[in-house]
């Protein structure tokens, strides 16, 4: 797997190749060559040796900024070791230099820069074939080792270009999964908008249906103010348990909603408004009549629940049963607790192979819905192949007023 390094590791590992590129052309000059020592004909290390040797390998910490001018300097001070004389049967910084060029000579330079680098790299070996028959040496009896020149050359270009496709392919990897995770972002948040508006529309829904009702309540207590005093302070306390219900259902939502101001209209609910528990019941009943395998058990009293809630749970069960019949195995086990604080969700179904693959965004919308409610909703595949959507919604604090 390739490392990915810092600005200060690449200049280190730049370094290390300088000195390891020094450190062996120090060691082949002072030997004579590679191989068997020459006895004659080549010019011992010396001072300017030394310094020819720096110069030729010094230009390798500049193939990160200025890759043409590095492997320039590096070449030509080279062949000038090699038309001094020096026993330089192997070039390294040359090689090295090559190396870092391909590498360093990608995508973001143009065509004719790339091909003026390879151009540069194929004419050094006839460069210095031309310098050591000036200096009088028998090419012909250099021509094998000059062959391993071009193969070198040859073999540390493809390597270096080799690092360069892969180093780019890495960034272009990167790239597309960062705009993909951008993109699953942008698409939870139109979700839970859409979610949002829907919980909107919703919340208008009830709160006109108990505006009504405080207004028939309302006129009916003007009217039985004299002639039942008994009946219209029932009508009264109806409007005050109403209002007091509306107020905190308002309060809890407003309240979440205006933390997100760019919702989009979404469509209106195409359900009734489940008014109690029973209207949950009828939403097993009905995907069972729709091919669903349902097994259902409803534990606790049913009971009226507060509209926020009721409408939570409504589309919680709705979701967990659409996907158990869209991507499931064709059967779900559904069960629901009503307790003494909270109604409690569970949709259980064995896993299909779409839904092994899907990552759904109606989870998400239903989640959000539940955390209005601070409420929990967990979903997922769990032990033994089953997809299970668990959810927990409070209604206490949405009943209204406490004496």
């Amino acid at each position: 797997m390739p490392v990915k390094m810092g600005a200060r590791g690449r200049v280190a590992a730049d370094a290390a190749v300088a000195l390891a590129a020094g450190a062996f052309t120090i060691a082949m000059l002072r030997a004579g060559g590679l191989g068997t020592p020459a006895t004659t004909g080549y010019r011992e290390l010396d001072a300017a040796g030394f310094a020819l040797t720096a110069a030729s390998v010094a230009p390798l910490l500049l193939a990160r900024r200025l890759p043409g001018v590095m492997w320039a300097v590096t070449s030509v001070v080279s062949l000038v070791m090699l038309g001094l004389g020096y026993a330089l049967d192997v070039p390294p910084g040359p090689l090295a230099a090559t190396y870092l060029l391909a590498e360093a000579v990608g995508g973001g330079h143009t065509p004719r820069r790339r091909l003026l680098a390879a151009a540069g790299v194929a004419g050094y070996v006839p460069v210095a074939i031309a310098v050591m028959a000036l200096d009088g040496q028998s090419v012909l009896g250099m021509s094998p080792g000059l062959f391993a020149w071009v193969a070198m050359f040859g073999l540390v270009w493809i390597a270096g270009d080799r690092t360069r496709l892969r180093r780019e392919r890495i960034v272009e990897l990167e790239d597309h999964a960062r705009l993909r995770e951008q993109e699953i972002q942008v698409q939870r948040r139109l979700v839970a908008a859409e979610e949002r508006t829907r919980i909107a529309r919703e919340l208008h829904d009830s709160a006109g249906h108990a505006i009504n009702v405080i207004l028939v309540q309302a006129g009916a207590a003007r009217l039985l103010h004299r002639q039942d005093p008994d009946r219209s302070v029932q009508a009264i306390t109806t409007i005050e348990e109403v209002a007091s219900a509306t107020i905190t259902d308002i309060d809890r939502l407003v309240r979440a909603l205006r933390q997100d101001a760019a919702g989009r209209t979404g469509p209106a609910p195409a359900d009734p408004a489940p008014a109690d528990t029973a209207a949950l019941e009828q939403l097993v009943d009905r995907h069972r009549a729709g091919g669903l395998r349902v097994t259902a058990t409803f534990d606790g009293a049913p009971r009226g629940l507060p509209s926020a809630v009721a409408w939570a749970a409504y589309r919680i069960l709705q979701e967990g049963l659409t996907n158990a019949a869209r991507h499931g195995a064709g059967t779900a086990d559904v069960r629901m607790s009503y307790g003494p604080a909270a109604v409690e969700i569970v949709v259980s179904n064995p896993v299909g192979e779409r839904q092994r693959r899907r990552r759904g965004m109606g989870i998400v919308g239903m989640r959000e819905r539940a955390a209005l409610l601070d409420g929990l909703l967990d979903a997922g595949p769990v032990d033994g192949g089953v997809f299970r959507l668990r959810a927990r919604l409070p209604y206490q604090a949405s009943m209204g007023i406490s004496a």
